[in-house]
């Protein structure tokens, strides 16, 4: 495996029922280090603002919160684009963040953010089966409970707000 391909966290941890309820062509899976080139940031700018970033900052980030084990889990969906060999890109991402509590006898809280599906990816509940998958994680890393932030306006008419009321 190249420094390229490093993921930020073990695909092991996400869920194969999760897994199986994208459609065809799309996956849940890591952030990668090459993410960088499939997509990741301009995701995030249907989200707010990213700014300018290069690829040796970003490289900087990425391995600063691999550093961090078992606190970034940055997941994404991603679609295979058109035939063998073309590769993929992003269109979809969530970050759980573990925060180490006094609280629940020194338990896990998760922490989910940046939930972002691009513009033409939306409505068809991609954001849901998400935040779906970032639960499970911290059920696997064993948070005893979950928060969900989010901009009301990010997920008004949405099948997401019905969900949402799960964690606040």
């Amino acid at each position: 495996m190249t420094s390229s391909e490093v993921s930020l966290f073990s695909n092991d941890l996400i869920s194969e029922e999760c897994q199986n309820t994208l459609p065809e062509g799309y996956k849940f899976r890591a952030l990668q280090r090459s993410d960088f080139h499939h997509g990741y940031l301009g995701v995030l700018r249907d989200l707010a603002y990213v700014g300018p970033i290069t690829e040796e900052q970003w490289e900087e980030r990425f391995d600063a919160m691999k550093k961090c084990e078992g606190t970034y889990y940055v997941l994404v969906i991603v679609k295979e684009k058109g035939g063998e060999g073309d590769g993929e890109f992003i269109m979809g991402t969530g970050t759980l963040v573990v925060e180490m509590k006094f609280l629940g006898n020194l338990g896990l809280q998760g922490h989910v953010e940046d939930v972002c599906i691009s513009a033409d990816h939306q409505g068809q509940q991609f954001g849901t089966k998400l935040i779906k998958a970032l639960d499970h994680i911290a059920s696997e890393r064993g948070c005893y409970k979950v928060s969900l932030s989010y901009s009301i306006s990010s997920f008004q008419n949405t099948s997401v707000a019905d969900h949402i009321t799960e964690y606040t």
